[in-house]
Formats: structure tokens, sequence, C-alpha cells
């Protein structure tokens, strides 16, 4: 049988490759709420423009 690497597998192979030590500490954060309360005011506006406009 061929010896298999623990290390490396699937993903590595397929050239799907994690990135997750590279993560700038600079970089924009946006808070998980913040995307709930935009969504839900987007779709608040969609709402309310289908209501006025009578799409």
């Amino acid at each position: 049988m061929a010896k298999q690497k623990k290390e490396e597998g699937f993903h590595s192979g397929a050239g799907l490759i994690r990135y997750f030590d590279a993560e700038e500490k600079s970089s924009l954060r946006i808070p998980p709420w913040l995307v709930v309360a935009m969504c839900v005011a987007t779709m608040v506006i969609v709402v309310t423009a289908q209501v006025v406009i009578k799409l």
C-alpha cells in the first residue's frame, strides 16, 4: 500500500489551500450583527419601495 501523509488531504491536492494564517490585523473587520442589520435594512427598503411604487 502507498503511504498516506496525514498532513495533506484532498483539499491541498485539489489546489484548495486554506489561508487562515494569512489574516491581516489591519484588514476591515465587520461584526456579524452589522451584517444582519444591513440585510434587514435592505429588506425593509425593498419592501417599502414595492409598496410605494406598486411594482
